[in-house]
C-alpha cells in the first residue's frame, strides 16, 4: 500500500462508500463525528432541522452561544432560549452565553485526534490544530450532517507545509499564518487541505497550531491539519482528557500536490493591512504609525498562552490607547484570574470583555471614525468593525501589547517573554448536556416573536429572465453581501434581515429594487469578478438574496463555502467561460438564461449576444437546484 498523508488516512477511515479516495475534485461522502453551530447561524440551522422532521441528531452536536451576546432587546435572548430548548428536544449539547467562543471551546472539550467535523462557521478549521479534519459549512449542510451523520465534499488536494526551526522571541504563531497568507493570498487555498509537518511542528503548542489552522479559512482552504503528537497529548491531559489522545501522522514518503517550506526561525513580526488579511507586510515597515485602538482575542488568539504573554508585556505599565480583551473561554478567564493576570490587566487599563466573539464580528468595540485599530483577529474587511471609516490591521498579541503601550505600531520585545505556568481550569459544568430521548420528547421548544418560519421557495423554472441587479468587483465578502454587527439579531427573521441588510453597505437601494423586480415577475442576477463570497460561512448571504428574488450569480471565481450555500437555496452559481466577458455586462442590463438543462451548455443572453458560462456547481447539485433548494429536495426524498 502506498504511503498516505495524514489527511488521506482520516478521510479513508471516514468514507461512507468504498475504500479508495478519488482524484482531487471528485465528490466524496464522509462520516461526521461532530457537527456544531453558533447562535448567529444556529437558529436557521435548527429551523431547518425541525423542517426536516428530525427527532434526534446522529453525531455529537453542539449549539454554542458566542456571537450575539449583548442582549439589547428581546431578539438575542429569545434566540438563545430557542436554541437551548431545541437542543434539549433534539439531543444537542448547549453552551450558554459566556461559556466561550465555539472554536476554542471545541478544542478544549470535544475535539479528538482523527475526528471529522463540520461547523456552521468558517473558522471551524481551528480544530485542525488537534489532528482532526474539521470544515466550515453553511447552516443547511451542518443541519444535514446533524440529521444523517454524513457530509459530501469535493476531494481536496493535499499540500504539505514543511516547518523547520523554531520561532524566535517576539514572533508568534500569528506570524506563521500571516506568512502563509503572504505566500498563498486570500484565494490560494481553494480546494486544498494544508497539512503541516516537519521538525518545526514539535516546537509549536496546540494553541499555536490552532491559531495557524484557524486562519487557513482566510486563504479559502478546505481546512488545515497538524499531526497528533506529544504536544497534543500534553494539551488533552491538561484539559482532563488524556484518554482522547492517539498519535497520528503522515507516512514516511507520503505524496503531496506540492510542498511549501517555512523556516520558523527566519520569520519576523508581520501585519495584515486593511482591508484584507492577504495584505501582509512587516511590522517594521509600519512602525511609528499612530493607532487609536487595540483589541485582543477572537477564536484566533484568545488562549491562556496568548493573553498571558500579552499581559506580561503590559505588566506594571499603562496602555496609551483604548485596549479591549476577549478571553477565549470562561476556563481561560478563570485560569488568567488564578495566575493574577486579570488584576494586572486591569491595572494596565485594559477593558476586559465577555468571553465571546465581540468586536471581531462588530458586536461592540467599534473604533472611532477614521481610526486605526490593531487586532489579533482573523478578518479586517471594510466596515466589519462597525465603523465605516475605520481601518483594521491584524497582528500578533505581542505586537498588540507593544503597540498598546506606545499608541503607535511598535515591534514587540526581542527577548523571550516568560509567563506564569498555571494549570488549566475545567469548565465542563457550563454545558447543558442532552436529555435522554424519553425526556427530550416532552420538551416544549420556545419561539420568540422574531423567530420566523423558513420561507418556501419555488422550483427552478426552465428559463430565468430578469435584470442584473448588481455588478461588483473582486473579493466580495459575505460581510458585503449580508453584514453582521448590528444586524445579527435579525438572523432569525429572513424577511427583515433581507430588507434591512442585504448589500446595504454596497448599495442601500438594493433590497427595495430587488423585491420590486421580484414582485413584478423578474428574476434577479448578480455579476462579479474573483473570490465572490469570501469570508464567513453565513448562509444568509445566499438565503436573503434568494428571498429577494436572486436566482443566478455569475462571477469569475467563487469562494468555496458560498457555492454550496447558493445551491442549497436554489440560486444557480456560474462562472464566465471567458473572464473578459465580464466587461460586456452592465448593471441594469436585461438578461436571460436557459436552465432547462443544467448539464448542457449554458449561455447568458445579453444585448443580443450569448455569453458562454461554466457551472460552479457539481453534477450532483443539479437535482437540488431544480427542486428550488436543498430543504425541499430533502423533504421530498429523505427516508430516515
Amino acid at each position: 500500500m502506498k504511503p498516505l498523508s495524514l489527511t488521506e488516512k482520516i478521510l479513508l477511515d471516514h468514507l461512507v462508500d468504498g475504500d479508495t479516495l478519488p482524484p482531487a475534485g471528485e465528490v466524496i461522502k464522509i462520516k461526521i463525528d461532530e457537527a456544531f453551530t453558533q447562535d448567529a447561524t444556529g437558529t436557521m440551522c435548527m429551523l431547518q432541522l425541525e423542517a426536516m422532521g428530525i427527532k434526534r441528531v446522529k453525531p455529537l452536536s453542539v449549539n454554542f452561544v458566542d456571537h450575539s451576546m449583548l442582549q439589547v432587546g428581546f431578539r438575542n435572548p429569545d434566540d438563545h432560549e430557542y436554541l437551548k430548548t431545541v437542543a434539549e428536544k433534539l439531543g444537542i449539547v448547549y453552551s450558554p452565553a459566556g461559556t466561550g467562543i465555539c472554536h476554542f471551546l471545541n478544542m478544549e472539550n470535544f475535539v479528538k485526534p482523527g475526528m471529522t467535523g463540520v461547523g456552521a462557521d468558517s473558522h471551524t478549521v481551528n480544530a485542525g490544530g488537534c489532528g482532526a479534519i474539521f470544515m466550515g459549512a453553511g447552516g443547511y449542510d451542518v443541519a444535514l450532517a446533524m440529521a444523517t451523520g454524513q457530509y459530501s465534499m469535493p476531494m481536496p488536494q493535499v499540500v504539505k507545509v514543511n516547518l523547520t526551526g523554531a520561532l524566535k522571541p517576539g514572533v508568534m504563531a500569528m506570524d506563521v499564518i500571516l506568512k502563509m497568507l503572504e505566500i498563498n493570498g486570500v484565494k490560494g487555498g481553494k480546494g486544498i487541505i494544508f497539512e503541516y509537518g516537519g521538525p518545526g511542528v514539535a516546537n509549536l503548542s496546540l494553541t499555536e497550531r490552532a491559531t495557524i489552522t484557524n486562519m487557513g479559512a482566510e486563504m479559502g482552504a478546505t481546512t488545515s491539519i497538524f499531526p497528533s503528537d506529544e504536544r497534543t497529548r500534553e494539551f488533552l491531559a491538561s484539559h482532563g482528557r488524556p484518554e482522547d489522545y492517539k498519535p497520528l501522522a503522515a507516512d514516511e514518503g507520503a505524496e503531496y500536490a506540492r510542498i511549501i517550506d517555512i523556516d520558523l526561525s527566519a520569520l519576523e513580526p508581520l501585519i495584515a493591512l486593511y482591508p484584507s488579511p492577504g495584505n501582509v507586510e512587516t511590522v517594521a515597515a509600519h512602525a511609528g504609525t499612530k493607532i487609536n485602538q487595540v483589541s485582543v482575542g477572537s477564536c484566533t488568539n484568545s488562549s491562556y498562552e496568548n493573553i498571558a504573554s500579552f499581559a506580561e508585556v503590559l505588566k506594571g505599565k499603562r496602555v496609551a490607547v483604548d485596549t479591549l480583551l476577549y478571553p477565549g473561554s470562561r476556563a481561560v478567564a478563570m485560569q488568567l484570574a488564578e495566575a493574577g493576570y486579570i488584576t494586572s490587566l486591569y491595572h494596565s487599563g485594559v477593558r476586559i470583555q465577555e468571553n465571546g466573539c465581540g468586536a471581531c464580528i462588530g458586536q461592540g468595540g467599534s473604533p472611532v471614525s477614521n481610526g486605526i485599530s490593531l487586532r489579533t483577529f482573523n478578518r479586517n474587511f471594510p466596515k466589519r468593525s462597525g465603523t465605516e471609516t475605520a481601518q483594521v490591521h491584524l497582528v500578533s498579541p505581542l505586537v498588540a501589547a507593544a503597540s498598546a503601550l506606545t499608541g503607535e505600531i511598535t515591534l514587540p520585545p526581542a527577548q523571550p517573554i516568560e509567563f506564569k505556568q498555571q494549570p488549566a481550569v475545567l469548565d465542563t459544568d457550563s454545558f447543558i448536556m442532552p436529555l435522554p430521548p424519553e425526556e427530550a420528547e416532552k420538551v416544549e421548544v420556545i419561539r420568540g416573536p422574531n423567530i420566523m418560519a423558513l420561507p418556501d421557495f419555488d422550483p427552478l423554472p426552465d428559463r430565468l429572465e430578469g435584470e442584473v441587479l448588481l455588478k461588483l468587483g473582486d473579493n466580495i465578502s459575505t460581510d458585503d453581501i449580508q453584514p453582521a454587527g448590528t444586524f445579527l439579531p435579525l438572523r432569525s427573521n429572513v424577511k427583515e434581515y433581507a430588507m434591512q441588510a442585504t448589500f446595504s453597505q454596497v448599495d442601500p437601494s438594493f433590497s427595495k429594487r430587488a423585491v420590486a423586480h421580484r414582485d413584478a415577475g423578474g428574476h434577479g442576477f448578480i455579476v462579479a469578478r474573483e473570490n465572490y463570497g469570501q469570508g464567513s460561512s453565513r448562509e444568509h448571504a445566499a438565503l436573503c438574496p434568494r428571498w429577494l428574488g436572486v436566482r443566478a450569480v455569475v462571477v469569475a471565481q467563487f469562494a468555496r463555502i458560498h457555492v454550496a450555500n447558493l445551491v442549497n437555496f436554489g440560486i444557480v452559481p456560474l462562472t464566465f467561460a471567458n473572464e473578459a466577458d465580464y466587461d460586456k455586462i452592465s448593471q441594469g442590463d436585461t438578461v436571460s438564461l436557459d436552465v432547462s438543462n443544467l448539464e448542457g451548455d449554458l449561455f447568458l443572453e445579453v444585448k443580443g449576444e450569448k455569453i458562454p458560462l461554466n457551472p460552479a456547481f457539481e453534477p450532483g447539485d443539479v437535482e437540488t437546484l431544480k427542486a428550488g433548494g436543498a430543504l425541499p429536495l430533502f423533504k421530498a426524498t429523505y427516508k430516515g
